[in-house]
């Protein structure tokens, strides 16, 4: 995040900040648990876009801080939740928190920072707060509906691809869109530019989902940071799996129901012989063709804002890069 390192500076001095706040109140046993969560990073892409949002329209960034905070609280607080819900050791290769602690410190821990993402965002200018309560409110509730849908895909029999794309917009990409919008909304640009903005960051999210479905099944084992056929494993439902239910012939349809509910084949036999099913029937091909389609969608979304051009470039470099794309 070179291109953005002041940006990130401002943002991590306000996290900083934030966290040793945290540390200091009482009861430790619901602040600490938040001040650690926090504390073990990630690449703050969504509270950074929110400054970005703001910068683009040369607007001193500041005043988007309590609008970037709100997003990271929000976002880690979803963390804590997913991570209770699917049973998780592990959350950036540290312990998560319901393992740390426990169970319910972790729901209360978890429902406190989403509350504090609503008292941290109360810090803005007074004519923003309405605006920004509404789409961060908003895009709260169409997160948990996409986990929600998410949960119901596992006992779902049927799923199409269109339902999929659906729900990791809910899930994943409207996030993405409210942090750029935020960041909009402090610098007091037009409707019509913030929903480009909006657009913008959740074509990317899209996008961006599509791409880490096929990185788990084709990604170099040694780079990816996590098992190479994971997704396939726990017989999660993605992109690609729903795209080879939807063009399988009757033979490969057998073969993959087969290799999904066959409790004793190896994990490795299950993910060669899937992958296998994958690469004759194109879907990885596919799953690319429909990110870069997302991609260009949001490409153009940003070319039709009205902001600092150079801005512009740099934003779309960034978001580029996140999806290793060079153009």
């Amino acid at each position: 995040m070179q291109e953005y390192s002041n940006l990130f500076q401002l943002l991590q001095k306000a996290l900083h900040e934030e966290q040793t706040s945290l540390h200091n109140a009482e009861p430790k046993e619901m602040y600490e648990p938040m001040a650690y969560i926090i504390g073990l990073g990630g690449k703050r892409v969504r509270p950074l876009l929110t400054l970005v949002g703001c910068d683009l329209f040369d607007v001193n960034p500041e005043i988007a801080i309590p609008s970037a905070m709100a997003v990271e609280l929000f976002h880690n607080f979803s963390l804590i939740h997913d991570d209770i819900l699917d049973n998780a050791p592990l959350r950036r290769g540290n312990t998560t928190v319901h393992e740390k602690w426990n169970h319910n410190i972790a729901l209360l821990s978890g429902d406190g920072m989403m509350v504090k993402g609503f008292q941290v965002l109360a810090k803005s200018k007074p004519e923003h707060i309405h605006a920004l309560l509404n789409l961060y409110s908003k895009t709260g509730i169409e997160v948990c509906e996409g986990q929600q849908y998410d949960m119901n895909f596992e006992t779902q029999s049927k799923v199409s691809v269109h339902e999929y794309i659906d729900m990791i917009t809910y899930k994943t990409a409207v996030l993405l869109g409210c942090s750029l919008q935020m960041g909009a909304i402090c610098a007091d640009a037009s409707i019509t530019n913030q929903n480009h903005l909006y657009e913008f960051g959740k074509h990317v999210g899209i996008a961006f989902q599509i791409l880490d479905d096929v990185l788990d099944v084709y990604a170099d084992d040694e780079k990816f940071g996590k098992q190479v056929g994971g997704d396939i494993i726990s017989n999660k439902k993605t992109f690609m799996l729903l795209d080879a239910f939807e063009l399988a012939n009757s033979m490969q349809t057998e073969q993959l129901t087969y290799l999904l509910s066959n409790k004793e084949i190896t994990n490795e036999e299950k993910v060669k012989k899937v992958t296998a099913i994958y690469n004759a029937l194109g879907v990885k091909e596919l799953a690319l063709a429909e990110a870069n389609n997302h991609t260009d969608i949001a490409l153009k979304h940003l070319s039709e804002l009205d902001a600092n051009a150079s801005k512009k470039e740099l934003l779309k470099a960034f978001a580029l890069h996140l999806l290793n794309r060079d153009n």
